[in-house]
């Protein structure tokens, strides 16, 4: 703050430091008036305009130049992955799906996989769909044994949401 007199009751701004903010489209005396910097018509002119994020000025898009690739299988069989250490939460000898889903570990109707993920410190009677190599041998050395189970054609499916019913047509 500038001041020469030393009185605290007429402080200002040095001379220059401020300078007014440029008020568009506020007349022609602004010098920024008429079309308000934005040129003439066009949709950049409009109010509201704003162009999607991945436009790229009309060049092709890179979703369209970069070729695809693989595919999403309809068939491929969606598991619910459990580590070896939640089995220790589970007490009893035999493991199989039904008391991994009553434990709480799990839920729904989908196959389970074990992963190897932990250790296991007693033998453990273990029925599942599938799981790993390492998950398998831990199990093993620990004392205990592996069932794998068969897929349920019906469970083994990837579920897509609530199917959609269909709306009665009326005939008029």
């Amino acid at each position: 703050m500038h001041n020469d007199t030393g009185d605290l009751g007429r402080l200002k701004p040095a001379p220059g430091s401020i300078k007014k903010n440029k008020r568009i489209g506020r007349g022609r005396g602004s010098g920024h008036g008429d079309t308000a910097t934005r040129g003439h018509k066009g949709a950049k002119s409009r109010a509201g305009y704003k162009k999607p994020l991945w436009f790229e000025g009309g060049q092709m898009p890179i979703q369209r130049r970069v070729p695809k690739r693989g595919f999403n299988s309809p068939d491929r069989t969606d598991y619910q992955e459990i580590k070896i250490a939640d089995l220790a939460k589970i007490e009893g000898e035999v493991v199989n799906p039904d008391i991994i889903r009553s434990s709480g570990i799990v839920s729904g109707r989908r196959p389970i996989v074990i992963l190897g993920d932990g250790e296991i410190d007693r033998a453990l009677k273990v029925s599942v769909h599938r799981l790993t190599k390492s998950a398998g041998e831990k199990i093993v050395n620990a004392g205990g044994s592996v069932e794998i189970l068969p897929l349920d054609p019906v469970d083994r499916r990837v579920k897509k949401g609530p199917e959609k019913k269909k709306k009665k047509r009326v005939d008029r």
